[in-house]
């Protein structure tokens, strides 16, 4: 069976946790950046845990992840 070829803009976006979940960094932080307040823009800077509906989806795209 040849190789499969993995999802490259998924590869760019999501990580492999320990766990066998996802994690991913959040939007809304690349403009406009001045309206945002000081404590929205640090709470958006930390990784979060994809939803366990779309795990296998992201896990069918990465499929050596």
């Amino acid at each position: 069976m040849p190789k499969l070829k993995s999802n490259r803009g998924a590869s760019k976006r999501f990580r492999r946790t320990g766990s066998g979940g996802f994690k991913h960094a959040q939007s809304h932080l690349n403009h406009i950046l001045t309206k945002k307040s000081t404590k929205r823009k640090r709470h958006l800077r930390h990784c979060k845990q994809v939803d366990a509906s779309d795990t296998a989806t992201i896990r069918q795209m990465l499929p050596y992840a």
